[in-house]
């Protein structure tokens, strides 16, 4: 046991706090690290939560409220514009005739600044829009075949019930030939 002591004495310089600080120097005690994030993160919440606390006036509430009606009010108008082309479908082409007439370069105006107000998110949006409408029209032949296959299949439709060539088959298994099973029972029987 001396020389053990002796030995981590000599190396260390004596004492369980010695050899505390010399492993501490090669690894953080886990301990002291995880006390010293609680408390950054700790302040940090703090922060934060103080950049929020602040009173804020009617004039910087009325700008956010109006910052958050576009988005609303274009959502609304567009299911305005479906209902009304159900409900009164000349009053909904009159105002569509009207949008025609509206020259490109005002269009285009209008895209950037809705582009400008929506951001990246918009463009973004728009191109995966573009391609996922691409990739469909892609499909749609195919669609349109699998559908008039499924259609075929109805129980109402004509020629449903036609087999084809596995009648013939059929009829071949079921008709009136020998079965060398049934032949061979009743000889076991004494049927026969």
């Amino acid at each position: 046991m001396g020389l053990i002591e002796g030995l981590f004495g000599w190396l260390f310089g004596g004492g369980l706090k010695d050899v505390r600080q010399t492993v501490e120097t090669f690894r953080p005690n886990a301990e002291a690290e995880a006390q010293r994030t609680a408390e950054f993160q700790a302040a940090a919440l703090k922060q934060f939560g103080a950049e929020f606390r602040q009173q804020r006036g009617l004039f910087d509430r009325t700008i956010d409220g109006l910052n958050r009606l576009p988005r609303p009010a274009m959502a609304l108008g567009v299911l305005f514009l479906i209902g009304s082309a159900m409900v009164d479908p000349v009053w909904f082409a009159s105002r569509m005739q009207g949008l025609a007439l509206v020259p490109e370069p005002l269009w285009w105006l209008l895209g950037a600044i809705v582009s400008f107000y929506f951001g990246a998110r918009h463009q973004v949006k728009a191109q995966e829009f573009q391609a996922s409408l691409a990739e469909t029209l892609a499909r749609t032949p195919q669609v349109v075949r699998d559908i008039e296959a499924i259609r075929a299949l109805r129980w109402d439709s004509p020629g449903v019930a036609d087999v084809g060539a596995e009648a013939e088959v059929a009829l071949g298994v079921i008709g009136a030939g020998v079965n060398r099973a049934v032949a061979d029972w009743k000889t076991v029987d004494g049927k026969s």
